[in-house]
């Protein structure tokens, strides 16, 4: 793992994913947000093409991380659409392997967040096989089983299943996570950042800035809570 997945969550992201309208994306940089995440998954509500998400990348830039989100693509895939999109990070949401994910590193030339899907603390084996490969872990909820697209689809997992991994592992947190619930994620989890798309949505794909506002500020309060509650 980088240096980045060593920092306590006050200093690591909150990232909005799936945005798709420039009013939208505005909400999310006017919050806060330290990362805004593009999806390229066709299946997906929240998908954008590949030009459209270079006008909404040209809005961000400067101003937030811009996160690509793909699923199982080939490195010459990732690599054209990193050309064409120039985001900062390659978010990998599919079965990647850890040489694949390697090769997409490579040819992109991107640090890449691999998520990996949990639902009991056996998923949790996996995440050694990405340490040294993946610039960040992003650990989500496993789909249902008749999901036709990746990710947690609103539905959070146990975080009391992180409670086995060593303390010194960082990890960003996505799954089911909502203006209400962030902040008992991160007194449970105590993750390196997190992650949202569905929670702060009025309808899948359509996002809601009033419910981005009340994510960044719970997720906020809860971090400052969590640090002070380490100093006293």
């Amino acid at each position: 793992m980088t240096h980045d997945d060593a920092c306590p969550i006050k200093n690591c992201p909150i990232k909005i994913c799936g945005l798709s309208t420039p009013e939208t994306l505005e909400a999310a940089l006017a919050a806060g947000a330290e990362m805004i995440g593009l999806n390229f998954h066709p299946k997906s509500p929240r998908y954008v093409t590949p030009q459209r998400a270079a006008e909404l990348a040209a809005q961000a830039r400067g101003r937030t991380g811009i996160v690509a989100l793909v699923v199982d693509y080939a490195p010459e895939q990732a690599a054209e659409l990193a050309r064409i999109v120039r985001p900062d990070w390659m978010q990998l949401h599919g079965k990647e392997t850890p040489e694949q994910v390697a090769a997409i590193r490579a040819a992109t030339g991107l640090p890449v967040m691999k998520a990996l899907g949990v639902a009991t603390a056996a998923d949790l084996d996996q995440v050694a096989l990405y340490h040294g490969i993946a610039d960040r872990i992003l650990l989500d909820a496993k789909p249902p089983k008749d999901a036709t697209y990746p990710g947690g689809h609103g539905r959070p997992f146990d975080w009391e299943l992180l409670a086995g991994l060593d303390p010194a592992f960082r990890f960003m947190l996505s799954g089911g996570l909502d203006p209400a619930n962030v902040a008992d994620a991160i007194r449970i989890a105590q993750p390196a950042g997190v992650d949202v798309s569905s929670g702060v949505e009025s309808a899948p794909g359509v996002k809601d800035a009033g419910k981005i506002a009340e994510f960044v500020s719970a997720a906020r309060a809860a971090a400052e809570e969590l640090k002070k509650a380490g100093q006293a």
